[in-house]
């Protein structure tokens, strides 16, 4: 029966053209439907309007709660219906009990895709990339597709072409806008409405590490690896062995894979796992929420995973970052010869490691922790990318409120 197989690729070609098929005939049926009742009503387009939802935001993964918790609290304080669509059925949102925000899961993969193609909106907030580019797809009866950063690296860590076709894009510091404004110029395409917000997951991160009071316990240093996912990252290049430099060092070891890594890498994922198994020394942390494993962890080893800014920026201690040899090619980043605006600042935010440093990685470690060489570097960087602290959800809502008005006028 090997005739019938159909790989992944083609698989998403023949869905993508289902969808069209089918989204015609939706579209079509829609306007018959909205012209029939337009005369029934004597032209009156009051109710008809309606049936378009004002605002809707998209998470294709539950890990962004805590990008868009911040934007439905500020709805719901407003008392605007705002409708929020989530491809995770095990959403935290889905838990919430507001009284304007709407929360629904929406089916996963293609269920997922086959309703945001058809949907019927003014305003689409989302962090995920690559809109009109995978399954995916711009509904012809949405008015405006809006990008919020959920990093505050450069943006140009998705893969290639992630934010070309959204009409805006939510920044976090105003520096991301010029790359983005260079992509652009480079691929020839229209100029997006570009924003700087702020950061909404760093700012309610940022108010709930004011109230905990970091201490290690019995003087035992927790260290916590935190890479990044694919061929680049930590657990791909090194596998065993920056584990077992890290259990030599005698301190206590979290390991903390990208979430990606376990869709992606789950064969690499479980042989680490089975090699080295949850002990007193070593835990394994697949949480949806860090805030609790950085809080608690005395200084972090990654990557180029944008969780060393959060970790940083937010509990102001020093992070050591492995040098893996950053391959740009399957992202928007390999349009840049430079290098990366996160790699230029990463000497100001820590201690870089080699391979062959691994057998002095506790030196390293308590080095770096008796350092205060660092605390310039995380207050300009800080500067520099998570600007507006403390406001974004307001300027995300006021930025989303303005838009839609806008976009009624013009029509």
């Amino acid at each position: 029966m090997s005739f019938l197989y159909i790989d992944p690729g083609t698989g998403s070609m023949l869905f993508s053209v289902l969808i069209g098929v089918v989204s015609t005939l939706v579209f079509f049926a829609r306007k018959l439907f909205m012209k029939l009742k337009f005369s029934v009503s004597g032209g009156r387009t009051e109710r008809i309007s309606q049936e378009k939802i004002p605002y809707v935001i998209f998470s294709d993964h539950k890990r962004y709660w805590n990008v868009f918790k911040p934007v439905c609290d500020e709805f719901e304080r407003r008392g605007i219906a705002i409708q929020y669509w989530t491809a995770s059925p095990d959403d935290e949102a889905l838990n919430e009990h507001y009284e304007y925000v709407k929360c629904l899961f929406i089916g996963e993969g293609n269920k997922a895709f086959a309703r945001l193609n058809m949907m019927n909106a003014g305003v689409v907030l989302s962090t995920t990339p690559g809109l009109d580019v995978y399954q995916w797809k711009r509904s012809r009866t949405v008015d405006c597709y809006v990008h919020i950063m959920h990093s505050v690296d450069e943006a140009l860590g998705y893969r290639m072409f992630g934010l070309d076709f959204y009409d805006s894009v939510l920044l976090t510091g105003d520096f991301q806008g010029t790359y983005i404004r260079q992509l652009e110029k480079m691929r020839c395409i229209p100029a997006k409405e570009l924003v700087t917000v702020g950061c909404t997951y760093m700012d309610s991160m940022a108010s709930a590490a004011e109230k905990l009071a970091h201490s290690s316990q019995s003087g035992m240093k927790k260290i916590l690896l935190a890479p990044s996912w694919g061929a680049s990252a930590i657990l791909s290049r090194f596998g065993g062995r920056i584990i077992e430099a890290l259990l030599a060092t005698g301190y206590t070891v979290v390991v903390r894979p990208h979430p990606q890594t376990l869709v992606s890498e789950k064969p690499l994922l479980d042989s680490l796992m089975a090699q080295y198994p949850e002990s007193g020394q070593l835990h394994w942390n697949f949480d949806n929420d860090n805030f609790t494993v950085m809080s608690e962890s005395d200084i972090m080893i990654t990557d180029f995973s944008g969780i060393i800014f959060d970790y940083t920026l937010i509990f102001d201690r020093p992070v050591i970052y492995a040098d893996t040899s950053y391959d740009a090619s399957p992202y928007d980043a390999a349009w840049f010869d430079g290098k990366l605006w996160r790699f230029d600042v990463l000497t100001k935010l820590g201690v870089p490691l080699q391979e062959e440093s691994f057998g002095s990685l506790k030196e390293i470690i308590d080095n770096t922790l008796a350092s205060d060489a660092f605390q310039a570097g995380r207050d300009s960087v800080r500067d520099e990318c998570w600007q507006n602290r403390g406001n974004a959800a307001v300027a995300t809502v006021d930025y989303l409120i303005g838009k839609k008005v806008a976009e009624q006028k013009v029509s």
